[in-house]
């Protein structure tokens, strides 16, 4: 788990694999334009000096994607000074319409794969509209990447216990997080005071210009919410069609989101328990959501106790509770490995283990870290950080603890907080019309972030649906949701007024 409300997916992408950078299964949509090797469309051609070929080795690109670099400033108070290389990715027809540039969230995800994973799920008639680009952000995989060292291999399985015992137990906990701080900064130093949101939503404008468009359209999931909001907020005239799903809330730090996120995971737990307690001739593990929350307990009890084949104890377990909070669909899984273990079966326990924490980078996102502890101004004074969990896990004893360590690292990094940008705060210029997708019980981004970014962003329109999956459009299922994005991507025009939509059906086992 982490400490702003975009984090939490890198542990969604490790707990299965059919996790995407959404932290989502993608839809099997079948769009109506054949991918080719991307060019500026006919009237774009003489605008854009893009040139789109193999992407790069490593980027893990699907079949189907090209791919092309752009240099952008390191820091762009010093606009001719040091240069960085963004990937970007492209996908669709070449003589599309329009372009829409999509970030899957994070901070700290690659977006390479994402541009084939969008395309392919759009409806037809937005699939002829638009050829579809995402890309690295800064600091991220392929464009100019940010490191930490060997401080993903800190962390050795069984993972000590999340809450500590003792002050011991705290104080060897702060220590590494000091030691990722410290490493990260030896492995980064010029770069980690750039790596910011402001910086990346920068790039997207140098990115717009490249494509040859004159406003930029754009999705974005999570983290890419606050990614665009801030691109409407410093460039309002440019910015054309904008879909924000899955909201990050405008007006909280990522230390302060982080316990609001506590609570509202902790929520989300107990509508699994309860799904898992409906279910009870399948997983056998209660048939009320309480005696399914005391049969967990008792796995985590054991499992800190006798850690299962030496290396899942309970932090593991708590991690991949975590993991699957974003979406129903694994929730399945994740009661299935319980329930075997509690027969004495550990292979699929130990399998959802192993993915999540053999990961090349560990349990340590060097450009997650990089941009959230620049961001925002972070504590620096611990005893403020023990305060605040302490009261959390009151509320959210499964969450409190393991989401304070993760972003322990910013008390202790070595770069400059950067000046925030005041999301809606555009001055004289008028803000486009931004359509707005929240999951009313969303544990990662809650439901009053996404009311307060409604009223900032002024003219927008906010639709909720019920349910608590994080990414609505294309990758929940749900019809309702998908038609007011699509028609407004295809048109240009909100809904008359913020609308509601129910629940996608949850899954069986």
């Amino acid at each position: 788990m982490t400490a702003t409300p975009t984090n939490r997916t890198r542990r969604a992408h490790r707990a299965g694999a059919a996790l995407t950078a959404l932290g989502l299964t993608a839809l099997a949509a079948a769009p109506a334009a054949a991918a080719q090797a991307p060019a500026p469309a006919t009237a774009q051609a003489a605008k854009s000096p893009l040139k789109w070929g193999a992407c790069p080795a490593g980027s893990e690109a699907p079949r189907g994607t090209y791919c092309t670099r752009i240099k952008v400033p390191l820091d762009y108070a010093k606009p001719n000074g040091r240069q960085i290389a963004l990937t970007l990715s492209s996908v669709g027809d070449a003589h599309a319409k329009r372009t829409l540039v999509v970030n899957p969230g994070g901070p700290g995800e690659s977006g390479i794969g994402t541009a084939k994973l969008v395309w392919s799920s759009l409806p037809p008639e937005l699939g002829e509209l638009y050829n579809v680009v995402s890309f690295d952000p800064r600091g991220v995989g392929t464009s100019t990447p940010v490191g930490c060292g060997d401080a993903g291999k800190l962390v050795k399985h069984p993972a000590p216990a999340y809450t500590p015992a003792d002050a011991k137990a705290e104080r060897a906990r702060l220590d590494l997080s000091k030691k990722v701080a410290d490493k990260c900064a030896a492995a980064s130093k010029t770069l980690l005071p750039h790596i910011t949101t402001a910086n990346a939503a920068r790039d997207m404008d140098r990115i717009r210009a490249a494509l040859g468009r004159d406003k930029l359209d754009y999705l974005g999931y999570s983290y890419g919410s606050r990614l665009g909001a801030t691109y409407a907020t410093l460039f309002p005239q440019r910015t054309g069609r904008m879909v924000l799903d899955s909201i990050v809330d405008p007006g909280l730090t990522g230390y302060r989101t982080a316990y609001e996120q506590n609570t509202a995971m902790q929520k989300r737990a107990r509508q699994f328990f309860a799904w898992t307690a409906k279910y009870d001739s399948t997983y056998h593990l209660g048939k009320t959501a309480s005696k399914v929350g005391a049969a967990w307990e008792d796995a985590r009890k054991r499992l800190r106790a006798k850690p299962a084949g030496g290396r899942a104890g309970i932090a593991e377990l708590d991690d991949l509770l975590a993991s699957v909070m974003y979406t129903d669909l694994q929730w399945g899984d994740l009661a299935s490995a319980v329930a075997g273990y509690r027969r004495g079966d550990t292979g699929a326990l130990l399998s959802a283990v192993n993915q999540l924490a053999d990961s090349p980078a560990g349990y340590v996102n060097a450009a997650q870290l990089a941009y959230n502890c620049v961001d925002d101004a972070w504590p620096r004074d611990w005893r403020t950080w023990r305060k605040d969990t302490v009261a959390s896990a009151r509320k959210a004893p499964l969450f409190a603890w393991l989401n304070t360590w993760y972003s322990a690292p910013c008390a202790f990094w070595k770069a400059p907080t950067a000046k925030p940008v005041k999301i809606g705060a555009t001055g004289a210029k008028k803000l486009p019309p931004i359509l707005l997708l929240q999951a009313a019980d969303d544990p990662a981004t809650p439901l009053s972030g996404a009311r307060r970014m409604r009223q900032a962003l002024a003219g927008s329109r906010l639709v909720v649906a019920g349910g608590g999956n994080h990414g609505q459009f294309l990758f929940d299922a749900n019809p309702c949701m998908d038609r007011h994005a699509t028609r407004y991507l295809s048109t240009g025009k909100l809904p008359a007024k913020d609308a509601t939509c129910k629940a996608s059906p949850a899954p069986t086992p």
